[in-house]
């Protein structure tokens, strides 16, 4: 995190008026990043699907692109079920009123200041049944000092010995000296022996109130009054701008199906606690296809995506034990996927999920309910006439068959994907004068190569201009190319390395006697000398561009 702000990767939104909580900016490097992740996949998707490997029947799989408005008419939230049952289950605290996501609280417990400390207060006794009575003595000191600053909420901050009292009570009674982690933190914000465990804030360890449920949508209104029938949403997904406009998308084009219609953009969720820096945010950006075909077909076209999608992503550097593709378990699946044949997410290994996953893309098949909901809530039709199916006339051909298509939807976050290349690049070489390299995929990395001037004189800095330009014209569209003929050679390899550039070249004093130039490899440290002839191809092989 500390690396992205300082080479302009990404930025806390409104820094200088102190940040805003869940939303994030992406500075020079971060835009570009992201843009060339977001390029990689349209042109993998919807330009050259799957670089023209057939699908699962051998037909060539055909997707086309969509653009559609953040704000939609209200009603098509109604259908999509985000009204009634896009809420997560909130917990607000009645001392410092912070609010929670009710399925986060017990990991913060542990992940918290005053959580930690206690824990590991807890952790020096060396035989288990004797850890709290090892660790009373401290606790309580704790809760005289430090407890009142970091849990003042607490409630063995605020009546010590009755807590104290209450916790010993229930070791006698149980016969328990060793307890789990958000048990222990359970008992020291319990005063009653013999009541149920009260889970306590993670801000202030005050006491929450019981789970209720909160709609994510954020809302807005439309029109110069604000009223209910004015009122709209921000989109929480961008896949129901696609459904509504399924029959469209068949009357104005000949593509039949099966057929995938794709889109990215932006989509917002009020999330109770936005957290893990960029991975859940408010605002971020999805990159989506709903891929529409008969129910007949549905099952091989959703293991035909799965294995598409995790070979994409390491396609793009994010291959090894960090990635992975795991199926839901049935009690996993959201209500529009209970009727399919199921759902995968593709899963990287984020070092704040470590050793567990994080999901990056998933892959579920929807069958035909988004379509279905459409067609009635909005009392329009929107089956499809296949020619190619039905029984047989007396001509011999197909009579026609009339069907809703079942869905395939393989949705990506854009921002998790940028951060996952973030996390995979980053590593460290002591041996370098700045140990930090991000090591991007030569498709994503932001700066493709830079041109330096061994020193800013005798000609050498209007041989690297040349040069520039040059790659320039021709690398410009793919990222950045830049040049610098400041500080020493050494430091300025080590800001290419820290911005993830793969190669720099060098005009030395050889240069100009042999027309020749130094190319130094990010990942190896390695040089060659080639002829500055061939740097522009060199660049372009390695590029693959």
């Amino acid at each position: 995190m500390a690396l992205c702000k300082r080479r302009g990767f990404i930025y806390p939104a409104s820094e200088i008026y102190g940040g805003i909580n869940g939303f994030w900016d992406y500075g020079p490097l971060g835009t570009q990043l992201k843009r060339n992740l977001r390029e990689a996949w349209w042109q993998d998707v919807v330009m050259n699907p799957c670089g023209g490997r057939p699908g699962p029947h051998g037909e060539r799989v055909r997707i086309v692109p969509l653009d559609t408005c953040i704000i939609q008419h209200p009603r098509v939230w109604e259908a999509s079920g985000h009204v009634a049952g896009f809420s997560d289950p909130m917990q607000t605290c009645r001392a410092c009123k912070k609010l929670f996501r009710a399925d986060h609280v017990a990991e913060m417990l542990e992940e918290s200041e005053w959580g930690k400390a206690v824990l590991e207060m807890t952790r020096t006794a060396a035989a288990p049944a004797e850890r709290f009575a090892y660790a009373r003595e401290p606790l309580a000191k704790w809760a005289r000092t430090k407890g009142r600053q970091l849990a003042p909420g607490l409630a063995i901050v605020l009546e010590t010995p009755k807590v104290a009292a209450a916790i010993e009570s229930r070791i006698e009674a149980s016969g328990a000296g060793e307890f789990a982690p958000l048990e222990l933190l359970s008992l020291l914000a319990t005063a009653n022996a013999g009541g149920a465990l009260a889970t306590p804030c993670p801000n202030c360890g005050g006491d929450l109130t019981e789970p209720r449920q909160f709609n994510l949508m954020f809302e807005t209104h439309t029109g110069a009054v604000r009223d209910d029938a004015s009122k709209t949403y921000l989109r929480p997904e961008t896949a129901q701008g696609i459904f509504i406009n399924f029959r469209n998308v068949c009357d104005t084009t000949r593509v039949r199906l099966p057929f995938g219609i794709a889109q990215t953009g932006k989509a917002f969720r009020n999330e109770v606690t936005p957290r893990n820096f960029t991975f859940r945010s408010r605002e971020f950006e999805q990159m989506e296809i709903e891929f529409f075909c008969h129910a007949g077909e549905a099952r091989d076209w959703y293991r035909f995506f799965c294995d598409w999608r995790l070979a994409w992503w390491q396609s793009i550097g994010l291959g090894g034990a960090n990635l992975r593709l795991r199926a839901h378990e049935k009690d996993e699946l959201a209500h529009y996927a209970r009727d399919g044949a199921g759902t995968s997410d593709i899963e990287y290994r984020f070092p704040f999920t470590a050793p567990g996953f994080g999901e990056l893309e998933g892959v579920a098949h929807r069958a035909d309910f988004d379509l279905r909901e459409h067609q009635r809530i909005a009392g329009a039709k929107l089956e499809y006439f296949d020619s190619e199916r039905g029984e047989l006339g007396p001509n011999g051909q197909p009579k026609g068959e009339r069907y809703l298509p079942h869905v395939i939807e393989p949705s990506a976050g854009l921002d998790r994907g940028v951060l996952a290349a973030l996390c995979e690049a980053y590593s460290r070489d002591e041996s370098r004068p700045s140990p930090e390299i991000m090591r991007f995929h030569a498709r994503l990395a932001p700066i493709k190569a830079a041109v330096f001037p061994l020193v800013n004189k005798e000609g050498m800095p209007e041989v690297a201009e040349r040069l520039y330009l040059e790659l320039c014209s021709r690398f410009g569209r793919l990222g950045f190319i830049e040049t610098d003929a400041k500080q020493s050679i050494g430091k300025r390899y080590a800001r290419m390395d820290e911005a993830g550039c793969p190669y720099c070249f060098t005009i030395d004093g050889q240069t100009l006697a042999d027309q020749t130039v130094t190319v130094r490899d990010r990942d190896t440290g390695a040089q060659e000398r080639i002829a500055i002839a061939r740097a522009a191809d060199y660049l372009g092989a390695k590029l693959d561009a």
